[in-house]
This record gives C-alpha cells, sequence and structure tokens, in this order.
C-alpha cells in the first residue's frame, strides 16, 4: 500500500508539471528554429510532417545540438536566472557559503521557477502541444502559438532600454512593435533586463546584513580583538535577524512578487 501511494504521489506531481516540461521542450525547438535562417525542417520521421535534405549525420547532429542546449535555454527563457543569482547572493551576504549547498540553491530556484512559468506552460500545452499531438496543426503553426506567450512573458519583463538596444546591434528597425521583433531579440534583451533585476534585488537584500558586518567589525576594532574574524561574530546575528523577520518568507514573496503580468 506504502508503495502504490508513492507511486501514486509520483505520478500525479509528473502529471501537474508535464505542461510546463513539455512547454519547455516546444520552446526550445522553437528557439532553434527561430534562430536559424529560413530553410526545410530537420529530422524527418522524428518529428512529423517535417521534410529535410540532411544527411542522417547532419539529423543527429542537429538533434544532439539541441538535446545539450535544452538545460540552457530553459534557464535563459524564464526567470530562473533572476531567482539563482537572487539566493546566490543572499547566501554570499548571510556568510553561507559552506552551510547552503548549490544544489539547494538551484532546487529552490526550480521550483519557484515552475511555480512562476506554469501559467505559460500550461498555455502553450493547451494551445500548441496538444493540438499539434493530435494532428490538428503543423509544426510550424505550433511553434508561432507557442512563441506567443513565452514572448509576452519575456516583454513583460524586459525594459525597454534593453529591447532597443539589443534591436539597435541586430540591426532592426526602432519602429517595430517589441512582439514584432525577432525571438532571438527578444531573449537576449530579457536575459539582460533579469540580469539587472537580479541584481538590484540582491542589493537591497544584501544591505541589511553589511550593515550588521559593519558593525560587528567596529566593535571587535574598538575592543581590540582584532584577530578574531568578524564573520564568526556577525553569523549568528544575521542568522537570528534572518530569522525573526521570517526572511524566506520574504525573499520569495519578494522574487515571485518581482515578476510581472503573473
Amino acid at each position: 500500500m506504502t508503495l502504490q501511494r508513492r507511486g501514486a504521489g509520483v505520478a500525479h506531481t509528473l502529471h501537474r508539471f508535464a505542461p510546463a516540461i513539455a512547454g519547455a521542450v516546444l520552446l526550445l525547438a522553437g528557439a532553434t528554429a527561430w534562430a536559424a535562417p529560413a530553410g526545410p525542417d530537420v529530422l524527418p520521421g522524428v518529428i512529423p510532417g517535417s521534410s529535410s535534405g540532411l544527411t542522417v549525420k547532419s539529423q543527429i547532429l542537429v538533434l544532439m545540438t539541441i538535446l545539450g542546449l535544452l538545460p540552457v535555454m530553459v534557464m535563459m527563457m524564464t526567470s530562473f536566472t533572476r531567482f539563482v543569482i537572487v539566493l546566490s547572493l543572499l547566501r554570499q551576504a548571510l556568510g553561507l557559503q559552506q552551510g547552503l549547498p548549490n544544489r539547494i540553491i538551484t532546487g529552490v530556484a526550480l521550483i519557484l521557477t515552475l511555480l512562476v512559468m506554469r501559467p505559460v506552460g500550461e498555455q502553450v500545452w493547451n494551445e500548441a502541444f496538444v493540438p499539434y499531438d493530435k494532428d490538428k496543426i503543423s509544426l510550424e503553426q505550433a511553434l508561432k502559438i507557442a512563441e506567443v506567450p513565452l514572448s509576452r512573458f519575456m516583454l513583460a519583463q524586459t525594459s525597454k532600454t534593453a529591447l532597443a538596444q539589443i534591436a539597435h546591434l541586430a540591426g532592426e528597425p526602432a519602429e517595430m512593435k517589441p512582439m514584432d521583433r525577432g525571438f532571438t531579440v527578444k531573449l537576449a534583451a530579457f536575459v539582460l533586463s533579469e540580469l539587472k533585476s537580479a541584481f538590484q534585488i540582491g542589493c537591497m537584500l544584501f544591505i541589511p546584513f553589511l550593515i550588521i558586518d559593519l558593525v560587528v567589525s567596529s566593535v571587535l576594532m574598538a575592543m581590540g580583538m582584532m584577530m578574531l574574524s568578524p564573520l564568526v561574530i556577525s553569523l549568528p546575528f544575521k542568522l537570528l535577524l534572518f530569522v525573526l523577520v521570517d526572511g524566506w518568507t520574504l525573499t520569495v514573496n519578494t522574487l515571485v512578487g518581482s515578476i510581472h503580468g503573473l
């Protein structure tokens, strides 16, 4: 009975995350297609309804490249970058380089990313993947449909300055509408905006703990205890402050609340 319950729980969890996972895979295929120049599709037989003049070796090379880029593209097209940078800066501010492993940071960032990207994944699943799986639309139509919710999400987080700068570097006209710009342009501007937002939030989280470090260092210097590391004394105070203000809840609320369009 226990094994059956665990199996049912795992199946239920996979069913809930299936839209986000399938949406990420479909969007990766779309990003690869949009980034490539116009031409015939690849992997006939693997992708129904496609045709290609590529050799078998070239098709295998393309498929392995797509699979290798899958984790990177999923991170770049979602809010994972913002979450993992902010959590890493928070760990640095607390002085828990050894007490908070990278796997914990990555796991928390991944869970928050699934939470935030779930509406986009469900929309891609229902409007693009399901009709394509039932042979109601072609792959090209599914990719175009999948691009719309993801582009809308990315543009909601993208600053106009970053978008204009990337568009200028890409040689696109300045009067183009944001939704009409190339997918790679929107993706690059989104990544730059995510980095900026992550550093802004990380700076806000860093300042209170920096003040504690300065106060502890000043007290130790005044007492003449120069050989004692200030980090050893300040760490308990920073942890106590973080626990008293319910720091994890505030951090998660700040991260999720910083995402526009939810």
